[in-house]
């Protein structure tokens, strides 16, 4: 079976919470930044810029795309969080489109979101999908505030707060209540002929895709499953899908808007002082029942809804 993965180059490092840069006092609003790279089917990541905030719009639709969903990622994040882009200092967000040729993937290296057009035979043009884009983005967004190292079980929790964010950012566009949602990521990348629905399911881990080519989805949605392997750095895209499935039970038992009361609570869980880089699922889930309590009160429905989701999992408290 190939297991295929949108994932980061430069998740391993891990920044020291005296070096992250703290939301600053303006006398505007902040206002976002973006420019778009072409790549030109090659591995160059300082390619010809071809779209800004300045305009015109491209010609290229990838390109297009790529802006317009990279802009729908910061409005999400500013409008739902006051987050002033990546680094909360207003760090300009850069996509780099036509990474080589034929390339199955994209990726966040450190400072840049990258996108292949895909080979038509497993995946097609990445950048036109905006769940794949915000994961992308909040890889960003991880580095600054969690940051997880990229192995185990915290590079599992890395990989599932950038899907759980990534999905929150289609939704919050959409306006979408929880009951509409259907928590897949990925689901416009998939080539033709590929039999599946998306790349990750958040919902239904496991169940995304089941493909003679691309394999069947490894994703567990319980701790009974859980999958050790040296390889994926210890399975961070396979295990995600526990963590991944536990915000989807709070969710959905809350209702209405996912990005509300589940989505601040696992947002503060990330940059709390209290998370450590090397975070078990276990350990990332007191943090959310701590950050819910402080939120919404010790004997909330909130808190109730984390417990039983956390259990829901296998994950004790």
């Amino acid at each position: 079976m190939r297991s295929l993965r949108v994932q980061t180059e430069a998740r391993r490092s891990v920044l020291p919470r005296s070096a992250m840069p703290e939301i600053t006092t303006a006398l505007a609003p902040p206002t976002k930044e973006r420019l778009i790279r072409d790549a030109e089917n090659t591995a160059n990541l300082r390619g010809p810029i071809i779209r800004t905030e300045a305009g015109p719009a491209s010609a290229d639709e990838t390109a297009e795309a790529a802006f317009e969903r990279l802009g729908a990622t910061w409005d999400f994040y500013f409008q739902v969080f006051a987050r002033n882009s990546i680094d909360k200092a207003g760090m300009p967000i850069e996509g780099v489109v036509h990474y080589r040729r034929g390339y199955d993937n994209a990726l966040w290296n450190g400072t840049q979101m990258i996108f292949g057009d895909g080979s038509g035979r497993l995946f097609t043009r990445l950048a036109h999908s905006l769940t794949v884009c915000a994961h992308e983005v909040s890889h960003g967004v991880v580095q600054y505030d969690g940051p997880l190292v990229y192995q185990g079980q915290s590079g599992a929790l890395n990989e599932s707060m950038a899907d759980v964010l990534g999905v929150l950012v289609e939704q919050w566009s959409l306006d979408q209540p929880v009951e509409q949602a259907d928590w897949l990521v990925g689901r416009e990348i998939l080539a033709p002929g590929v039999t599946g629905k998306a790349l990750r399911s958040l919902a239904e881990p496991g169940t995304a895709y089941d493909d003679d080519v691309l394999g069947r989805d490894p994703q567990p949605g319980h701790m009974d499953g859980y999958v050790e392997t040296d390889e994926d750095n210890g399975g961070v895209h396979i295990n995600s899908g526990i963590p991944n499935r536990a915000f989807t039970f709070v969710a959905q038992r809350l209702g209405g808007r996912a990005w509300e009361d589940a989505g601040r609570i696992w947002y503060a869980s990330l940059g709390h002082e209290r998370l450590l880089p090397t975070a078990t699922f276990r350990q990332f889930a007191r943090i959310t029942r701590y950050v819910a309590s402080t939120l919404f009160g010790a004997g909330s429905r909130q808190v109730s809804a984390v417990e039983e989701a956390w259990d829901g999992v296998g994950v004790q408290l």
